[in-house]
C-alpha cells in the first residue's frame, strides 16, 4: 500500500506537483535524519544530509526505477552522502560531544514508568550511551551496516539492496560487527 502511495507520488512529482514532492519529504526527512544521525553523530551534519538527500532526489527523481522500493532508493542516497561525510572527517574526540540526545529519546522517555525507579532509568541511559559510543567506534564499513540493521531495523535484503552489496557480503560484516561490539564491550568491562 505504502509503495503504491509512493508510485502515485513520484509521477506527480515529476509532472511538477509541489505538493507530491512536499508529501515525499514529510514521508521521510524524519527517518532520513534518523539515519544520518545515527552514522554522523553530529545534528547539523545530519540536517546537511537530510536537505542534500531530498536535493539529489529532487533532481533524480526521473532515474528513480519504479520497479524497486522507493525506500531502498532514498535510503542509498542519504546513506552514500552519510558515508562520504565519514570518509572526509578527519577524526575528533571531544570532551563535549553531545551525550545528553545520544540515543534521540525525547522528553517523555525520561519520564520513570510505573514498574521503573530512577535508578533502572540510569542504567537503562547507560547502556543505550555505552552501545551507541560502541557502534561510533567501529570501522564505517562495519558501522554502516550495523546502524542500518539494529538501529534502522532494515532486513538483510534492504541493507543489501541500500549498499548495492551481495547479502553474503552484508552477513558477514554483521556478523563481523557484532564481534568488534562484543570484544569492545567486553574490554570495557574488565
Amino acid at each position: 500500500m505504502v509503495d503504491n502511495l509512493e508510485t502515485r507520488l513520484v509521477k506527480l512529482a515529476l509532472k511538477g506537483d509541489q505538493r507530491a514532492f512536499a508529501e515525499i519529504v514529510d514521508l521521510y526527512k524524519d527517518r532520513i535524519f534518523h539515519l544520518a544521525y545515527r552514522m554522523l553523530s553530529n545534528r547539523h551534519e545530519a540536517e546537511d544530509v537530510v536537505q542534500e538527500t531530498f536535493l539529489r532526489v529532487y533532481r533524480n527523481l526521473d532515474r528513480y526505477d519504479p520497479g524497486q522500493k522507493f525506500s531502498t532508493w532514498i535510503y542509498r542516497i542519504g546513506t552514500n552522502l552519510s558515508i562520504d561525510r565519514l570518509r572526509k572527517r578527519k577524526p575528533t574526540y571531544s570532551l563535549d560531544a553531545e551525550i545528553g540526545d545520544q540515543d534521540g529519546a525525547d522528553g517523555y522517555a525520561l519520564i520513570p514508568g510505573d514498574n521503573r525507579t530512577p535508578e533502572t532509568e540510569y542504567m537503562i541511559s547507560e547502556t543505550r550511551t555505552t552501545i551507541h559510543e560502541a557502534i561510533d567506534g567501529l570501522p564505517p564499513k562495519y558501522k554502516t551496516v550495523m546502524i542500518l540493521r539494529y538501529l534502522q531495523e532494515l532486513s538483510l535484503q534492504e541493507i543489501s539492496d541500500v549498499l548495492d552489496m551481495p547479502v553474503t557480503t552484508i552477513k558477514t560484516r554483521v556478523h563481523r560487527g557484532r564481534e568488534f561490539l562484543r570484544k569492545k564491550l567486553e574490554s570495557q568491562q574488565h
